[in-house]
């Protein structure tokens, strides 16, 4: 008899669904907000399930979010398109409009930032969100100041800028872009600021 191929196990497979639907969950109604009888139905499981995989309940559930699903979101989409750049400005231009008009299009820039969203709300009243959340941004200002050290070098940023700042700076307006999507619920306002972000970034050029 052929046998099949190997397929995820339905407990791992049960937790991914539970995890996707606390993330939805919680980036629609913030975490304090969000409710556990939403998301085991929206994974389509039972309390029992989800108290099985994550026994501490939404706190621990709240982390795993921020760990396996945000944390990630951030590597594929700020971070892993500047791998190996030698061109910082040009990529991280890229990323902001790229994105800024996915999010306009698909109606997420309403939403804001999932992690500037968890940031603002559970930082100040949590210190296992806080600490998570902060190496997040510490590990995304830290990739930015290493690529414009780089695009230094390779002759495609300013000898006199420092990465750092610059860093800093850039991660601080992509909260602030995506808060004022939110706040405003107002695309051009969103691209307006977006825009103004990849005209600082040309000063930085030669």
């Amino acid at each position: 008899m052929k046998r099949s191929a190997p397929s995820i196990k339905a407990p791992e497979a049960t937790r991914q669904k539970i995890l996707n639907a606390a993330f939805l969950e919680f980036y629609r109604h913030g975490f304090q907000g969000g409710s556990l009888n939403h998301i085991v139905e929206e994974a389509g499981t039972t309390k029992g399930a989800l108290f099985h995989h994550f026994p501490s309940g939404k706190q621990q559930l709240g982390y795993a979010v921020v760990d396996e699903i945000i944390g990630p979101i951030l590597r594929q989409r700020w971070l892993d398109p500047l791998t190996n750049s030698a061109d910082p400005i040009s990529d991280v231009k890229r990323a902001f409009r790229q994105f800024v008009q996915e999010d306009i299009a698909t109606g997420h820039f309403v939403q804001g930032c999932p992690l500037n969203n968890l940031a603002q709300e559970m930082s100040p009243l949590d210190e296992g969100f806080h600490t998570r959340i902060d190496e997040l941004y510490t590990t995304w200002r830290k990739v930015y100041t290493d690529v414009f050290a780089a695009g230094i070098k390779a002759g495609t940023v300013r000898k006199d800028v420092v990465p750092g700042d610059v860093a800093a700076l850039v991660v601080a307006s992509q909260m602030g872009i995506w808060g004022t999507g939110k706040s405003s619920r107002n695309k051009e306002l969103m691209t307006q600021a977006g825009e103004a972000v990849c005209a600082y970034l040309d000063s930085l050029k030669p």
